[in-house]
């Protein structure tokens, strides 16, 4: 019998195909992965309906950090579709009113031409610290911020800062849930991974060592071994 699963991956803020690159072979072997395409609009809503419109019926879903905000989205809109949940590196808190002023004043330096400077300066706070002058991560951050570019960036952003609280809609999420967070994140603070978790029903919280923000490329084979046990359920 053929158990296979679609699997449908959500990169997070400033991030492509690149980030989940190191994590999918271990996928694969589960069903067919794709990598949504999230930088098309400027509303939670208008981007989940679009990765809805292209997505398989039924499908695990995953999201990291920005992808995780889209992934709570889709669970409001299509519930029924999504059959297993992880959310990696996110939070279901919404912007506070300084993140929202932090994101205006990076929109308007990306409109004044500051875009690979503003990514350059993203970074140290993206990986672990021991990781600050990793080249060869600094070259995929680079790389991502390229395949993205400064207009969908500012889509990104203009879309991060309206979304909605998902507290509220925890409980109702009945899929089997995977919360994975890092023991250094200092974009997204692993403080609010067990608030997810503990809202979820059933949901699993696994802490990665050793990591930054950006866990799929710091930390591969960890992240890699917790998504292959989620599909496992």
């Amino acid at each position: 019998m053929d158990n296979t699963m679609p699997i449908l991956l959500i990169p997070g803020l400033g991030g492509s195909p690149r980030i989940y690159a190191p994590v999918i072979p271990a996928l694969w072997q589960f069903g067919p992965v794709t990598v949504a395409n999230h930088i098309r609009d400027d509303s939670m809503g208008a981007i989940a309906r679009r990765i809805l419109a292209e997505a398989p019926p039924r499908f695990a879903l995953a999201g990291h950090s920005m992808g995780g905000y889209i992934a709570f989205e889709i669970m409001r809109q299509a519930p029924d579709r999504v059959a297993k949940l992880a959310l990696l590196n996110t939070q279901a808190r919404p912007d506070t009113p300084e993140a929202i002023e932090r994101r205006r004043g990076m929109i308007k330096r990306i409109e004044a031409g500051g875009f690979s400077a503003g990514i350059d300066a993203l970074y140290p706070g993206f990986v672990h610290p021991s990781r600050r002058d990793d080249a060869a991560l600094k070259k995929v951050v680079r790389e991502m911020g390229d395949d993205i570019g400064p207009e969908a960036f500012i889509r990104q952003l203009t879309a991060i800062m309206s979304r909605a609280d998902s507290r509220p809609t925890l409980s109702v999420i009945s899929c089997p849930t995977l919360v994975l967070t890092s023991d250094q994140d200092n974009t997204v603070s692993n403080s609010l991974s067990p608030e997810m978790a503990g809202g979820i029903p059933g949901a699993k919280l696994v802490t990665i060592p050793d990591c930054g923000h950006l866990s799929q490329i710091e930390q591969p084979e960890a992240v890699a071994a917790a998504l292959v046990e989620w599909l496992r359920i």
